[in-house]
């Protein structure tokens, strides 16, 4: 794909050991709310850190500021680059929905089961359908973690499972989905989740293998995780202040261009099916941890997914009632 307006320049910062930028450098601050250790860090931003650092001479940097240093939580993170809280921003699109109706559309279950196939689909429709969304700023990368199970307190695989079950989707657009299927959605942010689990507030939330495992440690408060459910996707963005981007000097915004898009996308899709992929080997592993690993049967996973259809209907009608007519055109363009 063209991604001609999905780019991003980053060196690396201080807080993940690399060297200081020249004295007459560009140092760029990027913002996220995961803590240090996370895999987007310690993948995404540790390549682009170093592929800046290299190609440019040690004259372009990036300070991160990790766990909410520049303001706490998800849910802000595209404003804040919009606004220059900071140059660069790693944010959920489904904390700002209003912002990214298209794009919300590859949250729905449909062909992908992983990151990095759902990437795939994403930037080959991203030109012709999702561009418009990110005008107000420079885009740098667009990816999804999959969630490809259900952390929970009970066995939900099953629709008799989930039946009054308070589930957590990874967006308030599946409400329908998560109706259809007999469970009652409750919104909450990832990084309440352990706590809901361990309270009762909820009884199963969409998540990953790595949500499993550090840091997350859902596998101390949830007995069951389940597989082969209808995958949900988290779309995850990269994004940074046009006006800072286009303040850089040319040769810098021509090295942020080559490394954005198609690359800086599959490499943050990568972190995600990587960090589950070591999650899932951890989890077989470890001993000592009460929870079942349980995957949905075959007619099971067929009631589901007859559920799912008849939530997309749902979906792709209050779409339209909202002046978005092409939603299911969309949906089916992600998903061919």
């Amino acid at each position: 794909m063209a991604f001609s307006r999905i780019t991003l320049s980053i060196a690396l910062a201080s807080a993940l050991g690399f060297s200081a930028h020249t004295a007459t450098g560009e140092e760029l601050s990027v913002a996220t709310f995961v803590p240090p250790q996370h895999h987007t860090n310690t993948v995404l931003f540790k390549w682009f850190g170093e592929e800046l650092e290299t190609r440019s001479g040690g004259s372009l940097s990036m300070k991160l500021f990790p766990a909410g240093q520049l303001g706490a939580g998800p849910v802000q993170q595209y404003k804040r680059a919009v606004e220059g809280v900071a140059d660069i921003t790693f944010g959920i699109a489904a904390y700002s929905p209003t912002l990214f109706p298209k794009t919300m559309l590859a949250i729905l279950p449909g062909k992908a089961e992983s990151s990095g196939e759902a990437t795939k689909r994403l930037l080959a429709v991203f030109d012709e359908h999702l561009a418009s969304e990110y005008s107000d700023v420079k885009m740098i990368a667009l990816s999804t973690a999959a969630g490809i199970g259900i952390a929970a307190t009970r066995d939900v695989s099953t629709l008799d499972g989930l039946k009054g079950r308070k589930v957590v989707p990874y967006a308030a657009l599946t409400t329908p989905i998560i109706e259809a299927m007999g469970a009652v959605p409750v919104q909450m942010p990832v990084t309440e989740m352990y706590t809901g689990l361990s309270t009762g507030t909820i009884d199963a939330a969409y998540a990953t293998y790595n949500n499993m495992t550090a840091p997350w440690n859902f596998w101390d408060v949830a007995s069951h995780f389940v597989t082969n459910v209808p995958v949900q996707h988290a779309v995850i963005f990269v994004v940074m202040n046009k006006e800072r981007y286009m303040g850089l000097s040319d040769e810098h915004r021509a090295i942020i261009d080559a490394l954005s898009g198609d690359l800086a996308s599959m490499k943050l899709a990568d972190s995600f099916d990587g960090a589950d992929a070591k999650s899932l080997k951890i989890m077989g592993e470890t001993d000592g941890k009460n929870y079942e690993l349980i995957a949905v049967s075959d007619d099971e996973r067929a009631k589901m997914d007859a559920a799912v259809a008849d939530g997309l209907k749902v979906i792709f009608a209050d779409y339209a009632e909202r002046g978005i007519d092409n939603a299911e055109t969309i949906y089916n363009a992600i998903n061919k």
